[in-house]
């Protein structure tokens, strides 16, 4: 469905303060017994709810009763306390693990979370608590949204023992990263496309797993906007990165971008989980690296061309009439001025909401697969 500007608009003033008013006698009387009642008419809906108070009686005995585990939180409390003194050199700032290598979103959240806990381990895990089931709720809504599982299924983004012990018992930021990706992803089924981008932009400088979802994410706001849509939002997104480097930007440039945005980065092969039974040296070698790289994007190029696009005519008939497009409006552009053009010709296209989240949840497990290193944090990936 495409829809243009101007199309289904009501003629006259009366008529559309007739239909306000109708619509607003029709949802004000008994609106919360209404909400109620889609809650008991709907199973699955009822079963997601179930789920979510459940869970977090679960959350809330495994915070009681099982032991906490010492990984990455003194090293995030080191880091962060370097910040908070006032260092803006990230070569600086360093924990019991090595040096910071997430982006400045990471330094904001987990200060907040020190100012709030005091550094201290059990608040700390309550506030993790909070934050698993908020990304529980926004997995649960997509799932929901799409309405391809039957009820029962939900059940199975609970089980995961995995999960609940990077949130509650690690505190890692793959927490906050995938947890801002879920709301920024539910922002896309409703179209907030620039809303969405911001969100998710929030995520990558949370930590850079979240670049996964970048190719499939651009080629959803290709599919959704015009050329002008898509470069407003992308500059939005471009926008918060600079916003929350700044101090560091304005400090050491170099020292930021290269530590906080380093995308060569190796890890240990004693870490690994996926490739550990590649032998070593082949793991840390440059060819190794590249030949994951090349697979990752022909998968990409695949899926695109004979799934993604299909209705398209494929990847390249697709680019090619968004070329001819672009062509166009440049042509016709030059007769109008650029808010007369924009508001007269550019068009916004409706994706189905399944379609949105098949193309960004199997993007995002192709990065997976050719990812060199995965450490057991990354499985909230």
């Amino acid at each position: 469905t495409e829809l243009f500007p101007g199309d289904g608009e009501i003629s006259s003033g009366e008529e559309a303060m007739e239909v306000q008013s109708a619509a607003k006698d029709k949802r004000s009387p008994h609106r919360s017994l209404t909400s109620i009642h889609k809650i008991l008419e709907n199973p699955k809906l009822a079963f997601a709810f179930a789920l979510l108070l459940a869970d977090a009686l679960l959350v809330s005995l495994i915070i009681a009763y099982v032991p906490y585990t010492k990984i990455d939180w003194d090293a995030y409390m080191s880091q962060v306390s370097g910040f908070l003194e006032g260092e803006r050199d990230y070569r600086n700032l360093e924990g019991d693990t090595g040096p910071l290598v997430y982006p400045a979103g990471f330094l904001y959240i987990y200060s907040a979370i020190q100012f709030i806990t005091g550094g201290q381990v059990y608040p700390a895990q309550i506030l993790f608590g909070i934050l698993y089931i908020l990304n529980l709720g926004f997995v649960l809504f997509i799932y929901l949204k799409t309405d391809v599982l039957p009820w029962w299924a939900l059940s199975l983004l609970c089980l995961s023992k995995r999960v609940h012990s990077i949130f509650v018992l690690r505190l890692f930021n793959d927490c906050f990263a995938m947890t801002l990706l879920h709301a920024a992803l539910c922002s896309f089924l409703y179209q907030k496309w620039h809303l969405g981008l911001v969100i998710f932009s929030g995520a990558v400088s949370v930590k850079m797993n979240v670049l996964l979802y970048a190719p499939p994410l651009l080629l959803l706001m290709l599919k959704a906007m015009d050329i002008v849509g898509v470069f407003s939002a992308l500059t939005g997104a471009a926008l918060v990165q600079i916003l929350l480097g700044l101090p560091f930007l304005l400090a050491h440039p170099i020292a930021y971008l290269s530590r906080a945005f380093n995308l060569g980065r190796v890890f240990i092969h004693f870490w690994s989980v996926n490739f550990k039974f590649v032998p070593e040296p082949v793991f840390i070698s440059k060819e190794f690296a590249v030949s994951l790289l090349v697979t990752h994007l022909i998968l990409l190029a695949v899926f695109s061309h004979y799934r993604w696009c299909r209705h398209e005519g494929g990847l390249l008939s697709f680019l090619h009439s968004k070329l001819l497009s672009m062509k166009l409006s440049a042509a016709i552009s030059s007769s109008f001025s650029f808010e007369q053009f924009h508001n007269r010709h550019s068009n916004f296209k409706l994706l189905n909401k399944e379609h949105i989240v098949t193309v960004m949840f199997v993007g995002n497990f192709i990065g997976i697969v050719c990812a060199r290193s995965l450490h057991y944090q990354f499985y909230s990936w």
